[in-house]
């Protein structure tokens, strides 16, 4: 399929990397970090044990879904008053938090097929996550990146992906986002009036009732290709018409 793109918005976390080992290690980091600077709160919160509340704390505040730094926050604040810790300890166990959560490894091909794509069109960072692609290194890859904690609303939202377009100063039929989750990326892009590119490294039935997706790649290598094969063929059109 050819269709024109001129911009792309995508996704990070499971599309440029991997999350689960990111969160065993911050669940691992938090607790040993626990463990010394507040001996109470590691005893009564363990690694599953934390893991628990912080799921319970994901359910129990549905109005703060676009902002996981704040629910991680609300986490750490209630297993410290728990435990009968200081609240002095919030942000200093926060940014230990941050910090493991910035430590990425991307998926072997990620990184090459990325710098292929922002050397041919602008790229666009649309995360309901709250990594830091300066922090990560991968910053200069992007024209921006737009998180759903700064925009005040999380993917699928229209909204978002339209803040994205607006930045982009590109129509959004004319921008592809790129994610690898069914109805937060393809799905809520494709009804948002965006082009919808499903990374689908997991080899998963695609589900969704009414849409298709645009595209569909098991690496973002194969979307660098069709990007590439695309544009070429744009330009080979124009030239001849010209």
């Amino acid at each position: 399929m050819k269709f024109p793109v001129l911009a792309i918005t995508l996704d990070l976390d499971d599309t440029l990397w991997p999350f689960a080992p990111i969160g065993a290690r911050i669940d691992q980091v938090l607790f040993d970090w626990m463990r010394e600077h507040s001996p109470a709160t590691a005893a009564m919160y363990p690694v599953a044990a934390m893991r628990e509340l912080r799921e319970r704390s994901f359910r129990d505040n549905p109005h703060l879904h676009f902002d996981l730094s704040a629910l991680r926050r609300l986490t750490i604040q209630e297993a410290l008053e728990n435990s009968g810790a200081s609240l002095d300890l919030l942000e200093p166990a926060y940014e230990v938090f941050y910090a493991a959560r910035n430590q990425v490894e991307c998926y072997p091909d990620a990184l090459d097929a990325l710098a292929r794509i922002a050397a041919r069109v602008p790229v666009a960072a649309l995360s309901n996550g709250n990594a830091d692609l300066e922090r990560i290194g991968l910053a200069h890859h992007f024209s921006f990146q737009l998180g759903a904690r700064e925009h005040g609303a999380a993917k699928p939202e229209a909204s978002i992906f339209h803040a994205a377009c607006d930045c982009l100063g590109v129509a959004p039929a004319q921008v592809l986002h790129v994610g690898d989750h069914v109805e937060m990326d393809v799905a809520g892009a494709m009804a948002a009036g965006l082009r919808g590119c499903w990374i689908n490294r997991e080899a998963a039935t695609w589900n969704h009732p009414q849409l298709q997706p645009d595209l569909q790649f098991d690496t973002l290598t194969g979307l660098a290709d069709w990007l590439d094969a695309n544009l070429d063929a744009a330009d080979a059109d124009a030239s001849r018409s010209t």
